[in-house]
């Protein structure tokens, strides 16, 4: 993996580049979730998050479709649910990419660790559905570095990104650079629900330029190199997320706003 540093992308394993800022579709279905995703591609996001369990991947796959963005030029991440770990991957797989309406997705995840456990045939598996190209890329979610060595243990190979709950609430330095010495890329969802978005700290740094909190909580990610998967259905607010590259946090804001984990 390739540092992000301030990038709008970061390189995963096997030279894919992956945005470091997508669109997350949690629980928005139907003409939300399309019009979302429509919005999203318009105003210049070329990430789209999804997953079999958010039951929403037909109305992404048709909003991509319709978008006017070459799918190439789409990055599209889905996942398995843990259920479905010990033989029925490929026919998730399968489904989903029927639903999309695609020939290959991007990024495929293990959404939770099957049973709380790593399952190494399921990564296997998922190593195996790469090599046949119905992905670019494989990773996991909500794993911890333990299931995430016991993978790589077996097969020689760790994933290339690990979905985390993350945001200034739960920063751990230690976390993101053991991620980043098994050269997996850390990708953070619910960022706001793991923000004091009413910190002093960040209503200070975000008056200093001009942006909102959230808009700063997002910049922060990017400049620990940490993607970010921020769920919205509001045309506005999709903007506003996105309007991150413009400004920078200096050295002192990001440590005042790192300092707020455990608070």
């Amino acid at each position: 993996m390739a540092a992000a540093g301030t990038s709008s992308t970061v390189v995963l394993a096997r030279d894919v580049p992956m945005p470091m800022i997508g669109l997350g579709t949690w629980q928005a279905r139907g003409s939300e979730a399309y019009d979302a995703v429509l919005a999203a591609l318009e105003i210049g996001y070329r990430q789209v998050d999804t997953a079999t369990m958010y039951g929403n991947e037909a109305d992404i796959g048709r909003a991509i479709r319709e978008g006017g963005v070459p799918r190439e030029d789409v990055f599209v991440t889905t996942k398995m649910p843990p259920d479905r770990a010990g033989g029925g991957e490929d026919d998730t797989l399968t489904r989903s990419l029927r639903l999309l309406g695609f020939d290959y997705v991007d990024l495929w995840l293990v959404h939770w660790p099957p049973g709380g456990r790593a399952r190494a045939d399921t990564w296997e598996r998922f190593l195996a559905a790469r090599e046949r190209g119905l992905t670019r890329a494989v990773g996991v979610s909500n794993y911890s570095l333990d299931q995430i060595d016991e993978l790589v243990s077996v097969t020689g190979e760790a994933p290339a990104v690990n979905q985390i709950k993350w945001g200034p609430s739960l920063y751990d330095a230690g976390v993101l650079e053991a991620h980043r010495e098994r050269g997996v890329a850390v990708e953070g969802y619910s960022p706001f629900r793991s923000a004091p978005t009413r910190s002093p700290v960040l209503s200070e740094v975000a008056d200093a330029h001009g942006v909102t909190p959230r808009q700063v909580v997002l910049r922060w990610h990017l400049e620990h190199d940490v993607v970010a998967i921020p769920k919205s259905a509001r045309r506005e607010r999709i903007a506003e997320n996105f309007d991150i590259f413009g400004f920078a946090l200096t050295d002192e804001e990001r440590s005042r706003i790192d300092a707020l984990a455990g608070r």
